[in-house]
């Protein structure tokens, strides 16, 4: 695959990179999309995964090929989504002098039987064993993205060898790296206020901004698996009673010359829809009598989702790849609600997967453990 340069029109401008607190961490990503990411118009070696500008990465893989030169290692690492090259640089003193000499067992001292140059040399051994790696080895690489020979590579700053027998560092791996593609990674970080104006400190967040923040963080901290809207509609009253009599932006316009009940049904209105455009809330019968569903805490959806997959993974037209996210989609509808969206399904094959129910096998197809 070969790596593509980024569009200058959909890039912030570099100034505002260091806004984005993924832009100055070791971006833990998938492999796959390392090797999807644009490269940056504006400053080579600078990446964009989404709208997140990316220095520099963390991975975790298998080494499925290795070169060595003078001076470095070439490794490939597989994490089960690619593979990509890791140039692991030598350290100075094994290429000057060799390797280390094996500690001797006859040296010893009269001070309890320890001799600091002993364990100066078996600390040196322990050392290089960690940086000298064999196919079939774990390895953990940090450090910058570069695009040598039009190929994505990984220069590294730190790499070692991980030791896991019973791969408690790679379950650990799997079940996080999932959770920032959720909380972080996928989520576009807001360039706009900055555009606008670059010596500004800080963006003001709009009422809506603040009453969507205000209700997923209700939703999740009270578990709430289905609402109707006046159960909820009072969480936004110290919003709406805190707008001020000057307006500064266009919805507060509009709503500030209105009664306070009317106030909040708008913004309420506003902030449910945009949920419902999210995925996160979803009605499951249509009728006067509103009832939402919470995507993430609908137990039920789950288990219609897990069933589905899982028997349908068990077909020879599945067994391969699994099941297309559209199959699965159309089955929910059938068996469990015809108004469930795409975002919603989206949402409950992510929480699937991130409680290891269900992997994704490629993009869009889903199997059982």
């Amino acid at each position: 695959m070969q790596p593509e340069r980024g569009d200058m029109e959909g890039e912030p401008p570099s100034m505002l990179w260091g806004l984005d607190p993924i832009f100055s961490a070791f971006a833990r990503l998938y492999i796959k999309d390392i090797l999807k990411m644009n490269e940056s118009c504006q400053v080579p070696g600078i990446y964009f995964y989404r709208s997140h500008p990316i220095s520099k990465v963390d991975v975790l893989g298998t080494v499925v090929y290795k070169r060595e030169r003078e001076d470095f290692f070439c490794y490939g690492v597989d994490d089960g989504t690619g593979v990509i090259n890791s140039l692991c640089w030598k350290d100075e003193q094994w290429r000057e002098h060799g390797e280390p000499v094996k500690a001797s067992k006859s040296t010893v001292t009269n001070t309890g039987g320890f001799n600091p140059a002993e364990q100066l040399k078996k600390l040196l051994q322990a050392q290089h064993n960690s940086s000298h790696l064999e196919i079939g080895d774990v390895l953990r690489v940090r450090g910058p993205g570069k695009t040598s020979r039009e190929q994505r590579e990984i220069r590294a700053s730190t790499y070692y060898k991980v030791t896991d027998p019973v791969l408690a560092v790679q379950i650990a791996w799997m079940l996080e790296v999932p959770q920032l593609y959720r909380k972080f990674y996928d989520k576009p970080f807001q360039w706009s206020s900055g555009m606008h104006d670059l010596n500004a400190t800080s963006a003001p967040v709009t009422l809506l901004e603040q009453a969507c923040s205000l209700l997923k963080d209700f939703l999740r901290e009270k578990a709430v698996e289905r609402f109707r809207p006046y159960d909820l509609r009072e969480q936004l009253v110290p919003l709406v009673s805190s707008i001020p009599s000057a307006s500064t932006s266009t919805h507060q316009e509009a709503v500030t010359n209105q009664s306070t009940s009317k106030q909040l049904h708008a913004l309420f209105r506003e902030t449910l829809q945009l949920l419902e455009d999210e995925g996160l809330v979803f009605r499951k019968v249509i009728s006067q009598d509103q009832v939402f569903q919470v995507t993430e805490n609908d137990k039920e959806l789950h288990r219609v989702t897990r069933d589905i997959i899982r028997e349908d993974s068990r077909r020879e037209k599945y067994a391969e790849k699994g099941c297309h996210v559209l199959h699965i989609l159309s089955s929910v509808r059938q068996s469990y609600s015809q108004n469930v969206s795409k975002m919603a399904m989206d949402v409950v094959l992510r929480s699937l997967e991130c409680n290891s129910e269900i992997i994704s096998t490629t993009d869009s197809h889903y199997t059982v453990l």
